[in-house]
């Protein structure tokens, strides 16, 4: 349990920390784990109480996991498309305050898990209620909201079109052959990428709508298709654009609330974007694909000793030829947009931009990929000449090379330290805070990949128990405190934990099992489990391990 801080602790003031100085602590929790009624965390109130938690706590970091659109799977890291919202974290309530939904509208729930998503069921019940609000806003928008709207689409157009066009037409796709089974359209389908695609991916992609299944004109985006489709799905368009003006209308609002309370939000970027998105059948020249539409190469890692056969991501690659020619003009306005989302970045698995797994396309496994240089410091340099210092955090975990670490540290870019890592290799493992060589470090107990830490402990070898209760003069009957009370008290600048960790939840908690498909980004939590004692709890090490002091006492 949290330790309990007293009055004098309470009141005790602290010495400001420098600017270039500042030791700083926050909480882990995706959005799509909040409290609420719809079968999914949303921006609405819970949100909003969460935030006030952290406040509570004398925390100023909330760090979310991307927050896009997404795809089959239903992992924040494979979306539809890197610029755009996740519509299911609309909330319902905001809707009903805005007029674009009624009571009756949402009157008929279902009966949803509170602790668990059933992403199947909220997709259905949130599309159903989404397109009564979109009706409702067609039909009674008053002109200021009339023009909020068109300010929005014509602002983010780069993007929106692309995105909106792409989802219309995949929600086409998946309609019209619904009640079809192996036409005619099907088996020329099948027969052009039957020799690198399996059987099911062969299903998958044709009725679950990806784009390169779609007719060719279109696929290859044809001008006279575009526009003849553009026409044809108008109302389908205007829908997805409505949905992401209202996810930003909400994130934007939040993130101000935030903001004025002094907590900052740390987002994420993943390197790559999903093979099936409208990032790549918009600007195919970016990615490594050849004149048929099929990837040349896929991302991966290759095998160690984690995993025999390596990792198949399967994520497209980046002809990074094609981004240097336009003096990466796409990564700009993706870190731009992303900045307009969170205060501070996280960019996963960075090691890829200093060389990268590729994997030939139809492999089974990862075991026949090579490595290839990725952009390298040019890439940031670029970005800082064209937005000046971005706040970045360099995930850096795994096996490094001498090159990574030079690129991450010639940044400047803090990395990153998982504690639930520290205790497997004896007194010289680098994730021990004592062998920390650096304050420009963010330190976790454990992330969305992990286990929880509680039962990271109880699955622990004997030696990592044995070496944990040694190391924090613990009996480890309290392993998930004990872990956070060891990142405050580290000299990481940095120190975060998972919102599970604070609550010292169990395994069913977890929130990702990499390389497992099924029953991940599920865990929630219910109202009553955010106890005022945890946030004593963090407010006392917060002010024992001097975190966050310089900015709220």
């Amino acid at each position: 349990m949290p330790p309990k801080a007293t009055e004098s602790q309470k009141t005790s003031k602290l010495k400001k920390a420098t600017k270039h100085d500042k030791r700083r602590s926050g909480i882990l929790l995706h959005p799509t784990s909040l409290p609420g009624q719809y079968g999914i965390g949303d921006l609405g109130k819970a949100a909003y109480e969460f935030v006030d938690f952290l406040v509570a706590a004398k925390q100023t970091l909330w760090q979310v996991l991307p927050l896009g659109h997404t795809s089959f799977g239903d992992s924040p890291y494979q979306t539809f498309c890197a610029f755009a919202g996740n519509p299911l974290l609309i909330s319902p309530d905001a809707l009903l305050e805005e007029g674009w939904l009624n009571k009756e509208d949402i009157a008929n729930l279902p009966d949803f898990d509170p602790k668990l998503v059933s992403y199947g069921e909220v997709i259905d019940y949130k599309t159903g209620i989404f397109k009564k609000a979109f009706s409702t806003f067609k039909s009674s928008a008053s002109k200021i909201n009339i023009k909020e709207f068109s300010e929005f689409c014509k602002k983010h157009a780069s993007w929106l079109d692309s995105y909106s066009l792409f989802m219309a037409l995949k929600n086409h796709y998946i309609s019209e052959r619904k009640e079809t089974f192996e036409t005619e359209e099907y088996h020329i389908f099948k027969k052009s990428c039957e020799n690198l695609y399996t059987q099911k991916e062969i299903d998958d992609s044709y009725y679950g709508g990806s784009w390169h299944s779609w007719d060719t004109d279109i696929m290859n985006r044809n001008p006279s298709a575009i526009n003849k489709w553009k026409k044809k799905l108008k109302d389908d368009i205007e829908f997805y654009s409505f949905l992401q003006y209202e996810f930003y209308r909400e994130w934007n609002k939040l993130k101000k609330y935030a903001n004025s309370l002094k907590v900052e939000i740390i987002g994420d970027i993943p390197i790559f974007v999903a093979m099936d998105s409208a990032d790549v059948w918009a600007s195919r020249d970016l990615f490594m694909f050849d004149k048929n539409g099929h990837p040349k190469a896929v991302a991966g890692v290759p095998p160690d000793y984690f995993s025999e056969k390596g990792q198949l991501w399967g994520n497209p690659l980046y002809e990074w030829s094609e981004h240097k020619s336009t003096n990466f003009e796409w990564w700009i306005r993706r870190v731009k947009h992303t900045l307009s989302q969170f205060d501070i970045i996280r960019i996963d698995h960075f090691r890829g931009f200093d060389e990268y797994w590729a994997v030939p396309f139809g492999e089974e496994t990862a075991i026949k990929g090579k490595w290839l240089q990725g952009p390298g410091k040019k890439l940031f340099d670029t970005i800082k000449k064209e937005l000046g210092d971005v706040d970045i955090i360099a995930e850096d975990l795994g096996i490094l090379t001498d090159s990574v670490e030079s690129l991450r540290d010639d940044l400047k870019f803090p990395g990153m330290k998982v504690l639930q890592f520290a205790f497997s290799e004896g007194i010289g493992n680098l994730y021990l805070p004592h062998n920390f060589v650096d304050t420009n470090t963010v330190v976790y107990t454990g992330t969305h990949d992990n286990d929880t830490s509680a039962s990271w402990y109880d699955n622990a070898s004997d030696y990592e128990k044995d070496y944990f209760r040694k190391y924090l003069n613990a009996d480890g009957s309290d392993a998930a405190w004990n872990l956070i009370r060891l990142a405050m008290s580290s000299t990481a600048n940095y120190a975060i934990f998972p919102l599970q960790d604070v609550m010292s939840l169990k395994g069913e908690a977890r929130m990702n099992t990499p390389g497992v498909r099924d029953n991940n980004w599920q865990f929630r939590f219910t109202n009553d489990m955010l106890k005022k004692e945890y946030a004593d709890g963090l407010e006392y090490l917060s002010k024992v391990f001097e975190r966050n002091c310089d900015l709220r006492v």
